[in-house]
């Protein structure tokens, strides 16, 4: 029988691929137009496609560099949310404050500076994304108040880049007082007749949307960033209707009113500097840090000798 029988040659190991040449990380396809481009032109650009202008998301410091002509002083860093909930999902919240912070670098999801925008001092409050989705707790709420009061005391412009996911739930009411907290600080800033821009970026939606990302004498959004309270699914879902094409991105906002400009980032800069010049202000020195920073505590002089 074992005439009958065929023979098979043993399969051959399929050969081992060489490892590529080319490092990972150097390119970068583009959602848009699925161009793929070099990080490094990327990062050139702004973070712009080049082919499609298609906006991708950039962190909280390098929004303060390239709206910021130099360096800049940083104030309220070593603030960090506590977890006064003692809240936990599908994880404690105090290992997510734990993770997010070695992601970022960040105590939380803002950073607020002071520098020169075009020769104009402003102070801006840029938001972090990547820090439990730019989510707005007490923190974030103090810094940005803060950021306010400051401006208020010294008459410079205000600059918030908005850049989050709304409030945040493992904080529960406290968080959602922020939103009227920072409302209340921008009307003392408009009676002092201070300027105050908000970037809008995607995405910006909730509680921030709610609040003070509506609120600027001038609201600047860059182009197809969502924008909204609701996503548009969870709206689709409510409503049981079919949302109309681009609904809650800029453009969309553009058309009904909602937003003013909207402005490629590599004009926001430019633009942003003259709406602050047309608005009153000028260009000042910077303050000095020991003056710029309430918190730090100036010695008390001594008693005159009689």
């Amino acid at each position: 029988m074992a005439w009958f029988k065929k023979a098979r040659k043993p399969i051959a190991a399929a050969p081992k691929e060489k490892p590529s040449r080319v490092p990972e990380g150097l390119w970068v396809k583009c959602p848009g137009c699925a161009q793929i481009i070099y990080n490094k032109d990327l990062a050139t650009n702004l973070n712009v496609c080049p082919k499609c202008a298609h906006h991708f998301r950039v962190s909280a410091f390098d929004r303060l560099r390239m709206l910021f002509d130099g360096d800049w002083v940083e104030y309220d860093k070593g603030l960090v949310s506590t977890d006064p909930l003692t809240f936990t999902d599908t994880k404690p919240y105090k290992a997510r404050l734990k993770s997010s912070i070695e992601a970022t670098g960040l105590k939380d999801a803002v950073i607020v500076a002071s520098g020169a925008i075009d020769g104009i001092d402003t102070i801006v409050a840029s938001m972090e994304y990547g820090f439990i989705g730019g989510s707005m707790g007490v923190v974030v709420g103090e810094k940005i108040a803060r950021a306010i009061e400051r401006a208020v005391d010294t008459h410079r412009p205000v600059v918030i880049v908005c850049s989050s996911g709304g409030a945040r739930m493992m904080e529960g009411a406290l968080s959602l007082m922020q939103m009227a907290k920072i409302c209340g600080a921008l009307a003392r800033l408009d009676r002092a007749r201070v300027p105050y821009i908000a970037v809008l970026t995607d995405p910006t939606t909730g509680g921030v949307t709610a609040s003070f990302a509506m609120l600027g004498d001038l609201n600047i959004a860059e182009p197809k960033a969502l924008i909204g309270f609701a996503g548009p699914r969870v709206i689709e879902q409510t409503i049981r209707q079919k949302l109309p094409e681009g609904f809650q991105r800029s453009e969309f906002l553009l058309d009904k009113g909602m937003i003013d400009l909207v402005v490629d980032r590599r004009e926001m800069k430019g633009v942003i500097a003259n709406a602050m010049r047309f608005m009153g202000a000028t260009r000042v020195q910077p303050l000095p840090a020991a003056i710029a920073m309430p918190e730090v505590e100036l010695p008390a002089e001594p008693a005159p000798q009689s």
